[in-house]
């Protein structure tokens, strides 16, 4: 009741100025100025009011906030706390976790290519490349080259 009376108050106040600035040829702003004193009477009128003071004067919605908060602080000290001391998901875990895997599913398959000729046992001569047919030095592209020419490219 008395939420409604000082909304009441507050709008009828704020109209007032409104049609004073109205009075002094400023209509936009008069405009503006009514359209912001009529909130509160329209809250009141909506039981909005009524809502928020239900909530804010009752002591036992104050103590729900306050056990919210004190379990949001729980909450943040028991994740510090995990963290600190190297818990679930912690980096020591994942350390230990990647230890025990295999590197690689296939490491073969991530093995540099050795060429048609060689094997991982014989190593490239080193100096020259030996010259091929045309009398060029052999060098990477050949390989590549044979490739295209069997696809036709």
């Amino acid at each position: 009741m008395l939420t409604s009376t000082v909304c009441a108050a507050v709008s009828a106040a704020g109209l007032g100025i409104a049609a004073i600035t109205a009075y002094r040829k400023r209509f936009l702003a008069a405009t503006r100025i009514a359209a912001f004193s009529l909130i509160p009477i329209g809250l009141v009128m909506t039981g909005v009011i009524d809502w928020v003071t239900g909530i804010v004067f009752k002591p036992t919605v104050w103590a729900g906030f306050g056990l919210l908060a004190l379990s949001f602080v729980l909450f943040m000290l028991s994740r510090a706390a995990e963290r600190r001391r190297g818990g679930i998901g912690s980096r020591n875990e994942r350390k230990a976790a990647a230890a025990t895997r295999p590197d690689a599913v296939a490491p073969a398959a991530s093995a540099p290519s050795l060429g048609a000729g060689r094997t991982a046992a014989q190593p490239a001569a080193k100096g020259k490349a030996a010259p091929d047919k045309a009398g060029a030095p052999k060098d990477g592209f050949s390989d590549i080259e044979a490739i295209l020419k069997k696809h036709g490219i």
